[in-house]
């Protein structure tokens, strides 16, 4: 078997969309008995939550279809570019950061995680400033598919 492929998801604060991303990542490789060909991770472009969970929304919404983390929020690093083969940004806003911080010769492919949402929503946008849970939902059904 070769050797495991690295996902690294990441948004602003990761604490909302990228810690599910992860999860839900986690979550599907794990039913597909996958673990043994990809590893997984989050983190933020921003340190403002660093040391953090996840929102308590992004909980709720990853505990009400069985899914846990156990993930603190951490700040992008230049050796992830260089341990993970994919970065996935949520918005186009991280996709300019992360692409900001690449280093020259990294491994790295970075591209948008809605790319592949087969509805064509390709923004995941962040509900940290939305009352409720529609959004952290919206972005798990997103993550999902």
């Amino acid at each position: 078997m070769s050797e495991k492929r690295g996902v690294l998801m990441v948004c602003l604060g990761n604490i909302c969309r990228s810690p599910i991303a992860e999860a839900v990542f986690n979550h599907v490789i794990a039913q597909r008995g996958l673990q043994s060909q990809w590893f997984t991770d989050s983190a933020a472009t921003a340190g403002y939550h660093t040391g953090s969970r996840p929102d308590s929304r992004a909980l709720k919404v990853l505990r009400g279809h069985g899914i846990d983390t156990n993930h603190r929020a951490r700040q992008l690093r230049e050796e992830d570019f260089h341990r993970f083969d994919y970065i996935f940004g949520m918005d186009d806003n991280n996709i300019e950061d992360i692409n900001d911080m690449k280093p020259r010769g990294s491994k790295a492919v970075v591209e948008l995680l809605g790319k592949y949402d087969p509805q064509k929503h390709t923004i995941i946008e962040d509900p940290y400033y939305q009352r409720g849970d529609q959004g952290f939902e919206t972005n798990y059904e997103q993550c999902l598919r």
